[in-house]
């Protein structure tokens, strides 16, 4: 039986996350300068364009790339920045199809510990440790994959009760929250920017 996923708010795209390993991959990829709906929204958008149920890994990393980042390009774009999103996706498909013969779902199916599956996560092209530790996170708490000391593979995002990221997302109410707790950060981290810069130049005048 499928999760219920919310990441896209679509009833459509979400159900498509359900079912799809890769779809749930390509969403957490396309997850960035983005709104979530956005980025977890473009797997459905890709397989609809492709003429298609599910996602390929095959098809995807096979497709020609100028014709597969014009298809990404159509209005309304899958991304804000399409065509480097779309060398993206083609790579993470090429990646899957050499290493695990185009089996997402390979990735974590048998990691017999979070640090194993992070190590896999971030092998992936456009994973770095966060959006690993992300989608991680989002593995465990939404698709009951829980190797042992998944939570703490995940770090912050492992946490039970958090609104930190899309692996919290169960429906608007959590979207709200996860968005206030990012705009929280965004002020925070752009606070203390200020005050470093601040104490820098109040050091120089006084040199």
């Amino acid at each position: 039986m499928s999760p219920e996923i919310h990441l896209a708010q679509q009833p459509e795209a979400d159900a498509l996350l359900g079912r799809s390993p890769l779809a749930a991959l390509v969403g957490m990829l396309l997850d960035q300068q983005v709104p979530m709906e956005w980025a977890f929204s473009g797997p459905y958008t890709i397989a609809t364009r492709l003429g298609a149920d599910d996602l390929d890994a095959h098809e995807i990393a096979a497709r020609d790339p100028e014709e597969f980042a014009a298809l990404l390009s159509e209005k309304p774009a899958v991304h804000r920045y399409p065509g480097s999103m779309a060398q993206r996706v083609q790579q993470l498909c090429r990646f899957l199809v050499e290493e695990y013969g185009g089996d997402a779902e390979a990735v974590w199916a048998d990691a017999a510990t979070g640090k194993e599956l992070l190590t896999r996560l971030q092998a992936l092209p456009g994973f770095g440790k966060q959006k690993a530790q992300i989608f991680l996170a989002l593995l465990g708490k939404r698709y009951g994959v829980r190797p042992t000391g998944w939570r703490e593979a995940a770090g912050p995002y492992g946490e039970q009760g958090s609104y930190r990221s899309a692996a919290d997302i169960t429906g608007p109410e959590s979207l709200a929250k996860v968005r206030a707790h990012k705009q929280e950060m965004k002020a925070a981290a752009k606070a203390e920017k200020a005050e470093k810069a601040e104490k820098a130049a109040k050091a120089a005048k006084d040199t």
